[in-house]
């Protein structure tokens, strides 16, 4: 992460971590993103391609895709030891690659893959963070390469505001302001990609959840 930011881990705060994968089944809905992020984004990759999946927490993500096509090269950055070794010792964890690292200084050579995922990233990163974390993400990636990402956007009604409230006070607005305000894209798009579609909106307890793809632009 950018040196403005603090490293935030998987759960928010490092105690929470073990926590982190049946919080997120209780309360995000995975069940109605996960598999549809995880179809979007093998059915645009070559069938050998390198996906690095960012800040891959606890690794469930990774090991979906690794397990979806295992022909691909499927490699979790996460910059939390703790989440890191909970991933691993996961089923099928061994299907996938897994690096110590952080969002704007990934362990990766220049043009090495074909997709990359940031869930549950950016909304984390102050603005500085964000723009850093999306320029990697462009670096990583070969010409016409895609990136992915699942994020809170602007939340539409009293509801989905007043649940995104409550994100803001547990997670900083800082990092979440450029979200409430429906930003993300246009920070995608100031990184050098093009292609910018929100293709899934989701209702949750915390508000507006989206799914956005994007195509590397650029030689």
């Amino acid at each position: 992460m950018a040196t403005t930011d603090r490293y935030v881990p998987a759960a928010g705060h490092a105690a929470l971590t073990r926590f982190y994968d049946p919080a997120m089944a209780l309360t995000m809905r995975e069940g109605a993103w996960r598999p549809a992020l995880r179809d979007r984004v093998l059915d645009a990759l070559p069938p050998d391609g390198t996906v690095i999946d960012v800040r891959a927490g606890t690794g469930t993500f990774a090991i979906a895709l690794a397990s979806a096509n295992p022909d691909a090269t499927v490699i979790a950055v996460d910059g939390d030891d703790d989440a890191l070794r909970l991933a691993k010792d996961k089923p099928a964890a061994d299907l996938a690659g897994w690096r110590q690292g952080l969002a704007d200084a990934l362990p990766l050579e220049d043009g090495c893959a074909d997709a990359v995922v940031m869930s549950l990233l950016l909304h984390h990163l102050e603005p500085g963070g964000k723009r850093a974390a999306l320029n990697e993400a462009r670096r990583v990636l070969r010409p016409e390469g895609r990136l992915h990402i699942a994020d809170w956007g602007k939340p539409h009604g009293a509801l989905l505001r007043a649940g995104f409230l409550l994100l803001q006070l547990l997670d900083g607005f800082p990092n979440t302001r450029d979200h409430a305000a429906g930003r993300l894209p246009a920070f995608i798009e100031a990184a050098g990609f093009d292609e910018v579609t929100t293709w899934r909106r989701l209702r949750t307890p915390w508000g507006s959840f989206e799914l956005t793809s994007a195509r590397r632009g650029g030689a």
